[in-house]
């Protein structure tokens, strides 16, 4: 079971309207934008991005429910697509990053696992081995969903999809897994950055300080209370 903390209906709430200030900001960016290349639509696009990742986030872990709609990251960026018109074959390449912030915590997991295997040879005692021993024994999903049990703090991620004509032969690539990637061979893409949450975060900050400004400007409207009545 994970240690983070349950979100609240109140904090799925908040992000439920971040989302539509989003949606908001990103048509208004539309609608006044200054060419093909406009960087407030694609700031906007950003905005939306992570506001709609951070909804989906808490919807999931309070509710177990999930919006019916995803928002790639980062397709902006990426050249026109020239690959195949029927791709006889596809590339899933995904990279995740991680910090060890708890090496206490990894090494006890990972001891854990030891334990409960006979043939074990004991390389948990150091981090290097530690990892060899949770990314062996679990899926990259699986690490990803429970990181915090793990000792490990998520990063940034990306997956990419790539079409192909064929099929790769089988252990070509294995050496140079990434090397190859056609950035123009890319049929989606989906990106996950601290940089939008921290885009985010900024602009609840603003509309929240906006909000204070105007409620105590419209106090300064009221009259005083007269306690001797």
């Amino acid at each position: 079971m994970s240690d983070a903390a349950q979100p609240t209906a109140a904090d799925v709430r908040a992000a439920a309207e971040a989302v539509k200030t989003a949606l908001d900001r990103h048509l208004a960016a539309v609608e006044r934008r200054s060419g093909e290349d406009d960087p407030a639509v694609y700031e906007a696009f950003n905005q939306l991005a992570a506001a709609a990742e951070a909804y989906d986030e808490l919807l999931y872990d309070r509710y177990d429910e999930v919006t019916p709609f995803e928002i790639p990251g980062g397709d902006e960026s990426l050249p026109p697509y020239t690959g195949p018109e029927e791709p006889n074959a596809l590339s899933v390449l995904i990279r995740r990053d991680y910090t060890v912030v708890e090496p206490q915590r990894l090494l006890a997991q990972a001891q854990r696992v030891e334990a409960a295997d006979e043939d074990s040879t004991q390389v948990s005692g150091t981090v290097p081995g530690a990892l060899g021993v949770l990314f062996g024994e679990f899926e990259p999903d699986e690490i990803a969903s429970r990181h915090k049990e793990f000792g490990l703090e998520e990063g940034d991620s990306t997956l990419w999809v790539t079409a192909a004509e064929d099929p790769a032969e089988a252990g070509e690539w294995l050496e140079t897994p990434f090397e190859g990637a056609d950035p123009q061979s890319v049929i989606c893409r989906f990106d996950v950055s601290a940089v939008f949450d921290d885009e985010l975060d900024d602009d609840l900050e603003e509309d929240l300080e906006s909000e204070l400004d105007g409620e105590l400007d419209g106090d300064e409207d009221l009259e005083p209370l007269d306690i001797d009545r």
